[in-house]
């Protein structure tokens, strides 16, 4: 059953060696989700499973040990999705190293190796951004089942159209679209989580929404409480922090 969650924006911008010299505008952001991920390790969970968003070619699930890159955005930093448990891992597990994480997971990876996991065993899993609500829902429960006491790192950004030069340009349902998510995420609302408007998602960019949704299947039942860490749109991207627990 899901014992502790966490939810964290995943913009590579929280590298700070991608954001070069922007880096000190996620200060707070990287030191809420530091502090959501010390509430996902001093639950002590059996299993930790993160969660983000991924196009057709990065869904998951990914072992432990498997490698992301921000090579891509201009920087050499490589990480890994925790460690494999015996050297000869990586040899007997070729999925580790040949499949690339998506960002959203290298970002949830960077996050892990910089707080030092080492809590519990890890798996990765991309999610497609199209995936119906009833499919999300469906797959958080079948998380929750696969260990005793589960922990979820969640992954995901609100709208991306809060303003004017934001990567969707502005859109004025974006604001009261994030407020509720955040009011949601903040108070482990599941049904609300649950009836997301889906097209309004995808309309507004917001990455979050399947993410956000395999946490409600997941926390059906757990009685959570939930508490916001942090909210904001630096550059016109909703990014919140959130914990369950």
């Amino acid at each position: 059953m899901l014992v502790v969650a966490a939810v964290c924006p995943c913009p590579p911008l929280l590298v700070p060696e991608v954001a070069a010299g922007a880096a000190a505008e996620m200060d707070v952001a990287r030191a809420a989700c530091t502090d959501a991920l010390g509430v996902l390790a001093a639950a002590r969970p059996d299993r930790l499973v993160v969660v983000g968003p991924a196009d057709q070619s990065g869904r998951g699930p990914y072992p432990e040990g498997a490698r992301g890159s921000f090579r891509g955005f201009g920087v050499e930093v490589d990480v890994r999705l925790g460690r494999p448990k015996h050297a000869e891992a990586e040899v007997s597990a070729p999925e580790a190293s040949e499949r690339s994480l998506p960002p959203s997971l290298a970002v949830a990876a960077w996050l892990l190796q910089r707080t030092g996991w080492s809590d519990a065993p890890i798996e990765g899993l991309g999610v497609g951004e199209p995936l119906a609500a009833d499919r999300c829902i469906q797959v958080g429960r079948e998380i929750a089942a696969g260990a005793e006491r589960v922990a979820l790192l969640v992954m995901g950004d609100a709208s991306a159209c809060r303003t004017l030069k934001a990567p969707g340009y502005l859109d004025e349902r974006a604001a009261p679209f994030d407020a509720e998510v955040a009011r949601a995420l903040g108070a482990a609302d599941v049904a609300a989580l649950k009836v997301l408007d889906t097209e309004l998602a995808s309309e507004l960019k917001a990455s979050g929404r399947a993410p956000w949704q395999v946490l409600a299947g997941a926390a059906e039942g757990s009685d959570l409480a939930g508490a916001l860490l942090y909210e904001d749109a630096p550059y016109g991207v909703g990014y919140l922090v959130a914990t369950w627990s």
